[in-house]
């Protein structure tokens, strides 16, 4: 018995210098702790600010404190919101929706595809093709905007929903990040036992490797669903008609008009607080994802 409780103390012994030792500081956390604070304020003040003033009048908005509330108006505000010139919010949402789902599923279906290959095949040009591509991250999408404009227009598809889709089913990130993930998640054994199974290669993609590949497919679907959402360039660009605009060039064009509509503010910071909606609802349904994804690759 007593041989027991030695160990014992000798175990909390070691346990309580180790302790010790990966403990930072004072001063050290201190700074930690000020700076995650500062850095958590300065990105959910904006978000408070625009919840609180959704809840205001358009006289609230220019006399009250920003942070604070006044008159709970919310209601009036989202009826306004959705009655205005005959509902055509309504209109913008489903068109950011169509937009940002179309091509935030074309684009992780091709990222995983080519990922995939680049990860596990070899063949000639492959590092060229893989250089291409970490280029193609470097390009902002200003360079890139008028290319893609003449090059939508000599097809046709100016003022069309492929010419928002089209463009946005490439992505440079997503084949690099499913390429990363793959090479490392996916071992050799496991395609050599399949096509020993006698299944073929895309059989194996669409039953197996898919599943493995999954976590990263999520982030490559969720960052490609929120860059269409709030892109702007590209919709202004090739987009003429007001029923095919997206929520966020229509509350650009309401915003200009605000000067001499001055109600239009409380409408245009509801249509914010409404269109951010979507974005937090895709990210709480698949961060489950993720969890899954680091708890599996924990078990491995």
């Amino acid at each position: 018995m007593s041989d027991i409780t030695a160990r014992r103390s000798r175990r909390r012994a070691v346990w309580s210098a180790g302790a010790r030792r990966d403990r930072a500081p004072l001063s050290t956390r201190f700074i930690l702790t000020v700076t995650i604070i500062a850095l958590t304020a300065y990105f959910l003040i904006p978000i408070a600010w625009m919840l609180i003033a959704s809840t205001k009048s358009t006289a609230d908005l220019n006399t009250t404190f920003g942070l604070w509330f006044s008159h709970f108006d919310l209601m009036q505000n989202l009826h306004d919101l959705f009655a205005y010139r005959d509902g055509i919010f309504r209109r913008w949402v489903v068109n950011s929706l169509i937009y940002s789902g179309g091509g935030a599923l074309g684009s992780t279906f091709l990222a995983a595809l080519c990922g995939f290959a680049l990860a596990k095949y070899r063949f000639r040009g492959r590092n060229a093709i893989m250089g291409l591509i970490f280029g193609g991250v470097l390009i902002p999408g200003t360079v890139l905007a008028l290319p893609t404009y003449l090059l939508l227009n000599s097809l046709g598809l100016i003022n069309t929903y492929w010419a928002v889709i089209l463009p946005s089913l490439s992505s440079a990130f997503g084949v690099f990040l499913v390429r990363i993930y793959a090479a490392a998640a996916v071992p050799d054994e496991l395609l050599e036992a399949g096509r020993i199974d006698g299944a073929h290669d895309v059989r194996i993609f669409f039953t197996v490797v898919l599943r493995i590949l999954l976590p990263s497919l999520v982030t490559v679907f969720l960052f490609s669903f929120i860059s269409i959402w709030n892109n702007f360039l590209l919709p202004l660009i090739v987009l003429n008609d007001q029923s095919l605009w997206p929520v966020t060039l229509g509350l650009y064009s309401w915003q200009m008009n605000a000067m001499s509509e001055p109600d239009l503010v409380r409408i245009v910071v509801t249509g914010s607080m409404v269109g951010t909606i979507p974005l937090v609802v895709l990210f709480l349904t698949l961060q489950k994802y993720w969890r899954s994804g680091i708890t599996t690759g924990a078990l491995k």
